[in-house]
C-alpha cells in the first residue's frame, strides 16, 4: 500500500508536535519511512492544493480572524538538505539549522474552528523574500482572491515592528 496526498495531509493536520516521516511511519501500520520518503520525493503539496482541499469546509465569519505564524523545522543533523539554513528558533531559544515555514490559519471564532489555508517556505536565497514578504503575499491572496471576511489579524509581535499593508477590499 502506498501513501496518498490525503493520508499525508491528514497526518500533518492531526500531528501537534512531531511532523517527521519517522514519527508518521511509527504510528501507521501500512507505511514505512522509505515509502513515505519516496512519496514525498515525487509529490508536491502546494498552498494552492491545500486551499482547493479545504475550501469546501471553510465556514466564513464576519468576525473571522487570521493567524500568521512562523516556525523553524529543526534539521540540526542534516548536512545536504537544500532549504536548511541557520535561523533563530523560538522553541529552541537560539539559532539552529532548520527550514523556516510561515503559515496562515483562518479562524471562525463563533464555531471555534480553524483551517490552515496557506503556507510559504522561508527560502530567501531562492526567492529573495523575507518572512514579512510571505505574510504580505498570503494576506493579499486571502483578501483579494479567496474573499474570506477578516475582522482581526494576529501575528507574533516582531511582525509589528515592520510594515504590513492590510488593504481593505470593497
Amino acid at each position: 500500500m502506498n501513501p496518498s496526498r490525503v493520508d499525508y495531509c491528514q497526518f500533518l493536520l492531526s500531528s501537534q508536535v512531531n511532523f517527521t516521516l519517522t514519527h508518521y511511519a511509527e504510528h501507521h501500520a501500512h507505511f514505512s519511512h522509505d515509502a513515505l520518503n519516496r512519496y514525498l520525493n515525487g509529490e508536491r503539496i502546494t498552498s494552492r492544493i491545500i486551499w482547493e482541499n479545504i475550501r469546501p469546509h471553510v465556514i466564513p465569519s464576519a468576525h473571522g480572524y487570521l493567524i500568521f505564524d512562523d516556525t523553524v523545522l529543526d534539521k540540526s543533523y542534516s548536512h545536504r538538505i537544500e532549504l536548511v539554513r541557520s535561523q533563530y528558533s523560538g522553541n529552541a531559544h537560539r539559532v539552529i539549522k532548520g527550514i523556516g515555514v510561515v503559515t496562515c490559519v483562518y479562524v471562525n471564532p463563533e464555531l471555534q474552528q480553524y483551517w490552515i489555508n496557506d503556507y510559504r517556505i522561508f527560502a530567501p536565497d531562492q526567492d529573495g523574500k523575507s518572512k514579512l514578504d510571505h505574510v504580505q503575499d498570503m494576506l493579499d491572496n486571502l483578501l483579494i482572491h479567496k474573499g474570506l471576511p477578516v475582522r482581526t489579524v494576529l501575528m507574533d509581535n516582531w511582525y509589528a515592528t515592520s510594515a504590513v499593508n492590510i488593504r481593505r477590499t470593497p
